[in-house]
């Protein structure tokens, strides 16, 4: 009898269609600042933070000011210790090279150079930082003004381009393997050269950031890669949410920014549908717990809209397997690893603001392992149809909202199979 439920059960399987699996290389980090620091100690201590949440990448940032073509000596010594102390954890260092707002956006001839010259010296004397972001959210007016001309047109987007096209020239130059990406787009923006907040939506960004590269006669790349923010509108949004008619680009939204960038592109020297893309930043802020209030100041944002913990963790998971399921993926980075103590930042790492760990630690360390150990089944799930999947002892992941899909996982291998769905 028992050889004969064996059977039975071995039969499905066998019928069953190969599964196709997420991406056992995606790299997955945070975003986060407060390793970058001169003292060893501090940045190990945050880069052991990292590797206990499971993360094996940071991203951190080198901010350029006008007149500078060199890194300053604080900046330089503080990536030389953080990238020391990610390397003890195995952990890679990615890094934004961006000014610190658009008051200082490199517009002219001089400041592109100086910018690109400040690029590739980092990459010059931090060799173990591979990884180059150029610039942060220029279709937003607080990174990059102006945005529009005075007739209305994108003045953002060309510009940027320049600038891109400069730079990824100096780091090629000062070191051929490093990774340049570009973008780095916000996933909202209005286009509206009338409203007092000027932006660019992505979808505008990257068809005129396409336009300026096929006008610029360039034979060459600007870009090994594309990063983009795919925050929702707030934290309350899963990160299944789609916008198929607006210009918004969520998580979700993978097959509209994959066919953004092919219209943009392909046909070059430039990559475009094929592009690797970096998710450089998503968070969801949680909230506060009351045994922790005393840790954190000011007063939350009342569009921000935090979730319960447990949400966290579960959008978290979510996004993780939902990224490593695009084929294009190359890698994410959640915002943040730790807290920030003011409400009116982002309370969306895996730590409180005391590096104590969240709920949502112990399920992102989790996804990541599940992930990395090739046990997230990409495969369309249909509930009209019969599916066999593996069971551990944790539940599929659940897609909520619009765009969602199932992703089941194996915990443990030597689990049961169950039948799920209708003949």
């Amino acid at each position: 009898m028992r050889r004969l439920l064996l059977a039975a059960l071995c039969l499905p399987i066998a019928l069953a269609p190969a599964a196709a699996h997420a991406s056992m290389t995606m790299q997955i980090g945070a975003a986060e600042d407060e390793g970058r620091n001169a003292d060893p100690a501090v940045a190990r201590a945050k880069m052991d933070l990292a590797k206990a949440a499971g993360f094996d990448a940071i991203r951190v940032t080198a901010i350029w000011a006008p007149g500078e073509s060199a890194v300053p000596p604080d900046q330089l010594k503080a990536l030389q210790s953080v990238s020391a102390a990610a390397a003890f954890d195995g952990i890679t260092i990615w890094t934004t090279v961006m000014p610190y707002g658009s008051k200082t956006t490199p517009l002219t001839a001089l400041a592109r150079k100086q910018f690109a010259s400040f690029a590739a010296d980092l990459v010059r004397r931090v060799p173990a930082i591979p990884y180059v972001i150029v610039g942060n959210e220029p279709n937003l007016n607080r990174y990059w003004l102006p945005q529009f001309t005075s007739s209305g047109l994108d003045a953002a987007a060309p510009a940027y381009e320049a600038l891109l096209a400069q730079t990824y020239d100096a780091i090629k130059k000062a070191n051929r393997n490093a990774f340049v990406i570009g973008g780095s787009v916000s996933p909202h923006g209005s286009d509206d050269p009338t409203n007092p907040r000027q932006t660019h939506s992505p979808t505008a960004f990257i068809t005129d950031l396409g336009a300026a590269y096929r006008a610029s006669g360039r034979a060459k790349p600007i870009m090994d890669g594309f990063a983009f923010h795919p925050y929702g509108e707030n934290s309350s949004i899963p990160p299944t949410q789609t916008h198929p008619t607006s210009t918004t680009i969520g998580l979700a939204d993978y097959d509209k920014l994959v066919g953004l960038l092919g219209k943009a592109f392909d046909g070059t020297a430039q990559r475009g549908s094929t592009l690797p893309i970096v998710y450089d930043e998503y968070g969801v802020e949680s909230l506060v717990p009351p045994a922790k209030t005393g840790l954190y100041h000011g007063r939350e944002p009342s569009t921000t809209k935090p979730v319960p913990e447990t949400t966290q963790g579960q959008y978290y998971d979510e996004a993780l397997t939902m990224a490593a399921c695009q084929a294009n993926v190359k890698a994410m980075f959640l915002f943040h690893v730790t807290d920030e103590s003011d409400l009116n930042r982002w309370q969306s790492g895996v730590y409180y603001a005391d590096g104590t760990p969240k709920p949502s630690r112990t399920v992102v360390k989790q996804t990541i392992d599940q992930i990395h150990s090739g046990a997230v089944d990409c495969s369309p799930q249909t509930e009209s149809a019969s599916t066999w999947v593996e069971v551990g002892k944790s539940p599929p992941a659940k897609g909520k909202g619009k765009g969602g899909r199932k992703h089941p996982r194996a915990v443990d291998p030597a689990d049961a199979w169950r039948l799920i769905g209708t003949f």
